[in-house]
This record gives C-alpha cells, sequence and structure tokens, in this order.
C-alpha cells in the first residue's frame, strides 16, 4: 500500500489511533501509539521519534535518540485492541543521518535481500517456517535467593488424568499427540479461531493441528514468503496466537522446551531461491536438486554451529536439541529423512516446490537474523561451491555411538553456539548484511543476560542430585 491508501484504510476502518511497532535484538515486538491525527504523507517520510536506550539489545543512553520510520506496505487494523488501532511495522533509522540503524533487525533482512540480488545468484529467498507452540491453561515461574519454581498446567496435559471431576479422561499422551481428532485434540476450535484472525491480516494459512506433545502443543502452517514478507508475517504469527490464547483465558508460549521428557517446539525452516520467476533448486542430481541446492546445503552445515546463535538462540533451546532424542542435531542431509538436520521434501515431482527443509531451528529464534543468517550460509556455500558430502539415507537416530561421533553435531549449549559465531561470522558479513556491532551486540547481550545468569542459579533438579551429598 501507498501512504494514501493507508490514509484511506485508517479512515474506512474509523481507526482513533496509529501502534508503530518494531522488533529489538532477542525477537520481541515493541510498540509505541500515537492519535490517528498523526497520520498523514509525512508520517511515511519523517516517522517518529523515541528514545531507544531501554531497547534490549541497543546502545545505550548516550546515543538513545532514534527515529522510526513506518512501512507502509505492513499497515494492518490489530484485531485485539478495544480501540480501532491501526498496526505499521517499522524501520529504524538514525536521526541525524537518517542511515538504518545497525542493530535494527528487520534492516538485517532487508539488506539480506539486496545482497542476494547483487550475487546475481538468485532475486528471491523464499523461507517456509513451521511454528510449533504450546497453550496452556496457566504458567507460573519464580526465583528468588532461597526458592524458583516453575509449573505449567493444562486440562489436555496427560498428568491430568487423574484429576477430580469432572474429568472426560480424553487426552494426548507423552509424545501421542499427532493427530488425534476431539476430543483427544481439545484444541481445534482455538487455533480455527488462531487462522481466521491470521487470514483477516492477510496471511495465507495452510493448515493447523495438534503435534506431538501433550497439554496443548500445536502447528500452524502458513504459506512460504520472501525472507522481509516472512519475518513481518512471523511477528504477527506469534502475536496472534498469544492474543488468541489470552482472548481465551489460556496462555501460549514459543519457549523451545517447556516441558521435561516431552518433545518440545521446534521451527523447521523450508527454503528455496528463485531467479526470474524460477526455482534454482531444481535439478538433476540427488532428490532432484540442482548443484546450486547442494552447494547451498554445504553452507548451512559448514556454518551451523554458528547459525544456532541465531536459529537457537536460547538456553532452553538445547534442552529440545538432544542427540538423539528428538530434535535433528546431526549435521546431514537426505531425501523425507526427518532424523537429518536438512530434509528435502518429496511430496511433489514439481520443480516449483523444490526446496529443502532445516530442521534445527526453533520459534524462539528472531524472525529476521535467523532467516537472513541462513540465506547468507547458503549463499557462501555456492560462492565457495562448499561440497555438503553424500547424504545419509539411514535412521541417525539409530547409529551406533562410534559412528555417530563421526557425524558433525550442533552446539551442546547456547555458550557453545555463541563461541561458534564469535569465531565463525565472515560469512555473514558481505554487503554489510550483518555488522560485526550487531554480531558482537547479541554475543553480549545472550551472555550476560541469559547464558551467565541461568548459570550461576541453582535448579530444582540439583536439589534432587546433590542436596543429601
Amino acid at each position: 500500500m501507498t501512504p494514501k491508501e493507508v490514509m484511506q484504510l485508517a479512515e474506512e476502518a474509523g481507526a482513533e489511533f496509529v501502534d508503530m511497532k518494531f522488533i529489538d535484538l532477542p525477537g520481541r515486538w515493541q510498540h509505541l501509539t500515537v492519535p490517528i491525527r498523526e497520520l498523514n504523507e509525512e508520517f511515511f517520510e519523517d516517522g517518529h521519534g523515541f528514545d531507544g536506550s531501554s531497547v534490549a539489545g541497543w546502545q545505550g543512553i548516550n546515543e538513545s535518540d532514534m527515529l522510526l520510520i513506518p512501512d507502509p506496505s505492513t499497515a494492518k487494523i490489530d484485531p485485539f485492541l478495544s480501540y480501532t488501532t491501526l498496526s505499521v511495522t517499522c524501520d529504524v533509522v538514525d536521526p541525524l543521518s537518517r542511515v538504518p540503524y545497525n542493530r535494527d533487525p528487520r534492516g538485517v533482512a532487508k539488506r539480506a535481500e539486496l545482497y542476494l540480488q547483487s550475487t546475481g545468484i538468485a532475486d528471491t529467498a523464499y523461507i517456509g517456517p513451521e511454528a510449533e507452540f504450546f497453550i496452556f491453561d496457566e504458567a507460573r515461574f519464580h526465583q528468588d535467593a532461597n526458592s524458583g519454581f516453575f509449573e505449567v498446567d493444562s486440562n489436555e496435559g496427560i498428568w491430568n488424568s487423574g484429576a477430580p471431576g469432572p474429568n472426560s479422561g480424553h487426552r494426548p499422551r507423552h509424545k501421542g499427540g499427532y493427530f488425534p481428532v476431539s476430543p483427544v485434540d481439545s484444541q481445534t476450535d482455538l487455533r480455527s479461531e488462531m487462522c481466521l484472525e491470521l487470514e483477516g491480516l492477510g496471511v495465507h494459512v495452510e493448515t493447523q493441528h495438534h503435534e506431538v506433545a501433550t497439554a496443548g502443543q500445536g502447528e500452524i502452517d502458513v504459506r512460504y514468503d520472501s525472507l522481509l514478507k516472512m519475518s513481518d508475517t512471523m511477528m504477527w504469527f506469534k502475536y496472534v496466537v498469544k492474543n488468541v490464547a489470552h482472548r481465551h483465558g489460556k496462555t501460549a508460549t514459543f519457549m523451545p522446551k517447556p516441558l521435561f521428557d516431552d518433545n518440545g517446539s521446534g521451527m523447521h525452516t523450508h527454503q528455496s531461491l528463485w531467479k526470474g520467476g524460477s526455482p534454482t533448486f531444481a535439478g538433476d542430481l540427488y532428490a532432484g536438486l540442482s548443484q546450486t541446492a547442494l552447494w547451498y546445503i554445504g553452507g548451512l552445515m559448514k556454518h551451523a554451529s554458528a547459525l544456532c546463535a541465531f536459529t537457537n538462540p536460547t538456553t532452553n533451546s538445547y534442552k529440545r536439541l538432544v542427540p538423539g532424542f528428538e530434535a535433528p542435531n546431526k549435521m546431514a542431509y537426505s531425501s523425507r529423512n526427518r532424523s537429518a538436520a536438512i530434509r528435502i521434501p518429496m511430496y511433489s515431482a514439481n520443480p516449483k516446490a523444490k526446496r529443502l527443509e532445516y530442521r534445527t531451528p526453533d520459534p524462539s529464534a528472531n524472525p529476521y537474523l535467523a532467516f537472513s543468517a541462513c540465506v547468507m550460509a547458503g549463499i557462501d556455500g555456492i560462492i565457495n561451491k562448499i561440497d555438503p558430502g553424500a547424504p545419509m539415507d539411514m535412521n541417525i537416530y539409530d547409529l551406533p555411538p562410534e559412528e555417530a561421533a563421526l557425524v558433525q553435531s550442533a552446539p551442546g549449549s547456547l555458550e557453545e553456539a555463541l563461541n561458534a559465531l564469535k569465531a565463525d561470522h565472515d560469512f555473514l558479513l558481505p554487503g554489510d548484511v550483518f555488522s560485526k556491532d550487531l554480531i558482537g551486540a547479541h554475543i553480549a547481550w545472550k551472555t550476560e543476560n541469559e547464558v551467565v545468569p541461568v548459570r550461576i542459579r541453582p535448579t530444582p533438579w540439583e536439589f534432587m542430585l546433590y542436596y543429601d551429598i
């Protein structure tokens, strides 16, 4: 939409406010709201000043003046607010130079698209994430000097099979949630409502279903889109899932591993490159792939450990990314094989459907950074003709330990992933897509606010292990 079309949309909807959304470094939406009278054509040129000193991962108070520049193409009417509100996603720029702020994740995605086009390899990177989530009835957690606990609950959780009545007894068992009908799947209508809200926002929904875990694990798949547009869509996706759950007195989370001893939530990410309206990944090599696609896979595999700092960016991510358990942490590729980190889907012989599915990422990722990093790794693989080696067409989870040890693994912790990024980040720098400042800020933020605080706190299981030692 043009600015004029946005103003027409606001007028037709009777909007009273404009909500300006932007994203912090860890990947959470932030916003500020202004009265509708501020909306005019100059609004999209002049932007709106704000204090960025308290935004997570951004620079300090000495350089805190920032400018939000609304992108008119992102304008939508927010379906959850009591007062009719036009929502626009914004880019962040320096107010003096008008140069894009290098720590703005949305700017990274825009530069990644421009860099891809400049290489001549392709003009579009298509991304199709499958973000899983849990819907709980309640979530409680607390920690101070002498106590700490968490507790999540869902009437659908198998642990409630013995709860006092009324109790229907229809619940998915641990690892038994894929794909029972109601009443075992108790949240079909809730996910359908999420789908309708997404469709109302212009998001093309392809399917929704219960996921493997008990206690309300779900998945909604949306149609693939270009890197920047899909990053924007994923922010709306999380917003809709959380707010529809909240509307019904429930709580949704994209935390990768909220339950022990059941599946965590992943974000399998389908990827392909197109040029001039034609797919570049289709060919006559392994699984119908082109040499370009194989080199792209080689780039993902070479930089996999560093990528995890963006695709699996929380300490909790590595509770899911466990060898031989539920998430593919072995950096191998294979057709149809869900034990490999990179799967080549074989549902269709149509060249336009040829893509790869990177199964390691999880939905705690900042989509702008994670998708951009994957594409940059793939481009590096193509430019440097990185050979991914032979495919592994077997159940990698069942490999004998001595054979499994020979296959490259994902990092075992966030700290390992951050150290890998520190050592291997040159592939992210071409085209100024990622800056050394952003990479350093990401490592510092994660270390100071997540790795160290988690490391120094006792856990309930440590009391089980050591209290009587």
